[in-house]
């Protein structure tokens, strides 16, 4: 078996410096031998850069590049959407946890890409479902919400945002010295951190100019955030949080995509050990939930329609993980929304893990 996939000729150049990365017409890439490797299939084609002479082969085009075991990646995935946590899905594989851990990130940086480069042109044409999802990262005294924002009709998960919490609720004497030492030795979350994140949840679905109508419960937050978001018009429309929650209540498409969530996500459980250590890698598992949510999970279980991505005409078939997994997209082809950038450069900080670095990669990807 080769390691040229049948009519594989490379689509542009990966040297980000190269004036082909980004527009490829009139380029074209020479053989430049081969390589073997232990996975299958076992030879791997070189080429060399017409222009900038920089090497590469057919696996830097593939989300499996340098990956000993290619056929791991869709393993985990398949795993992370099915509500296994990372030592599960190691036992399964007979890996180790870190081993999935890294395959997750790899997961999740990809997934962010797909979802910018297969969103849906222009402003919503639905109304939008915004809601806070509260989580906790490392421990209960470190909760968050990760805001997600649902079309009405075609329950698509449009985008979503994370933003830090202060430990609420009821606690006994020795859980609030507890928080207040915790909050004395790494600080506390920004009072406006939600505010300021339900804003750049807007700016992530609609650009200046354009008109959407929102629907949210009855938090004070939502108004002021949106009101931070110049040139967006905005219709705004509130739904109590107590009412019932049917498929009559307006706020039905982003209540179900956080019990999908829930559901869905071993680290989200309730009582669960399996909880995320770090806020990073529970926004990477977003990004991948987000990609199976809209573009392989059918709107209903009992029916098996359509998925959302098929309702807004963004694909017409519901997609499958080697579809999914089918090529490697590079950051600097595909322009990430600045407030997505920290998500996939893995800079999302945990407060009390300060000397967690974001991994120092030598090529993008």
């Amino acid at each position: 078996m080769t390691g040229r996939r049948a009519g594989f000729e490379p689509p542009h150049c990966p040297n980000p410096s190269c004036p082909f990365h980004g527009d490829p017409r009139g380029w074209r890439a020479l053989r430049h031998g081969f390589y073997r490797r232990h996975a299958v299939p076992r030879r791997i084609q070189r080429y060399r850069c017409s222009h900038c002479r920089r090497t590469f082969s057919s696996q830097t085009f593939s989300v499996t590049y340098w990956l000993r075991r290619p056929a791991l990646l869709s393993a985990v995935y398949e795993g992370l959407v099915a509500c296994s946590g990372f030592r599960q899905i190691a036992r399964a594989q007979g890996v180790s946890p870190s081993t999935v851990q890294t395959h997750t990130t790899r997961l999740g940086r990809q997934a962010l890409l797909f979802l910018q480069d297969h969103r849906p042109p222009g402003p919503p044409s639905e109304p939008l479902a915004l809601d806070g999802f509260e989580t906790f990262e490392h421990s209960q005294y470190y909760p968050f919400h990760a805001n997600l924002a649902v079309g009405a009709e075609s329950h698509f998960l449009y985008a979503f945002t994370d933003a830090e919490l202060r430990r609420k609720g009821r606690m006994t004497r020795g859980q609030k010295e507890r928080r207040a030492e915790l909050e004395r030795r790494h600080g506390r979350p920004d009072p406006k951190a939600l505010e300021r994140e339900m804003a750049a949840l807007l700016g992530l679905v609609a650009a200046p100019g354009a008109y959407v109508e929102l629907r949210t419960d009855e938090h004070p937050a939502y108004p002021r955030g949106f009101s931070r978001v110049d040139g967006v018009r905005v219709r705004h429309r509130v739904t109590s949080s107590k009412r019932a929650r049917t498929t009559a209540n307006p706020l039905f498409p982003v209540n179900r995509m956080d019990l999908l969530l829930r559901h869905g996500g071993a680290n989200h459980k309730r009582e669960t050990i399996a909880f995320s250590k770090r806020r990073q890698s529970a926004m990477e598992r977003v990004a991948i939930f987000a990609v199976w949510v809209n573009y392989q999970k059918s709107r209903s279980e009992k029916r098996r329609d359509e998925t959302p991505a098929q309702v807004l005409g963004l694909t017409d078939h519901r997609l499958t993980t080697p579809e999914i997994l089918a090529k490697r997209r590079f950051p600097t082809r595909v322009a990430l929304p600045a407030r997505w950038r920290p998500y996939y450069e893995g800079k999302v900080p945990t407060r009390a893990r300060r000397c967690a670095q974001p991994p120092q990669r030598r090529f993008v990807g």
